[in-house]
């Protein structure tokens, strides 16, 4: 990387990096710890319907959206273009498993607002932020 390169990424470019590389880095953790059955007694009633319920193309979406995420955050670091593609692919892993969840969150008396918000929502605006940001960051130039 050269030099003039590197002076003309913003700041905001390398924390936005780094954010998006811990989320998904928490988010791979937690999709580990949400496979192993002796953890599940830890999960709140609400987080444990959507776990035990999970039927295997939401495991699937969850599966593309974190790991995805992690390698489109490295691939981000590196400045890769290809960062573009995969955050595409985490965004729809992370709508897909959240199809699920909603369904769930609908069916069960204890989901709440903040669960909604926290479970659902989110999850999908941050991963919607990564992939318009590596959209973005790769029409500035700053992949290649």
């Amino acid at each position: 990387m050269s030099e003039g390169n590197t002076q003309t990424i913003h700041w905001s470019f390398w924390a936005i990096t780094a954010f998006a590389l811990l989320w998904n880095i928490g988010g791979s953790v937690n999709f580990f710890m949400q496979m192993d059955a002796s953890n599940l007694g830890s999960y709140r009633v609400s987080e444990r319907a959507i776990i035990e319920g999970r039927p295997l193309w939401a495991t699937g979406g969850f599966a593309v959206a974190v790991f995805g995420g992690a390698i489109g955050g490295l691939l981000l670091l590196f400045r890769k273009v290809a960062a573009t593609l995969t955050f595409t692919a985490s965004l729809i892993g992370a709508a897909v498993t959240m199809i699920h969840t909603a369904r769930i969150a609908v069916a069960e008396p204890s989901f709440g607002i903040t669960e909604v918000l926290l479970m659902i929502i989110m999850p999908l605006l941050v991963a919607a932020y990564f992939a318009a940001y590596a959209k973005r960051a790769k029409s500035k130039g700053w992949l290649r």
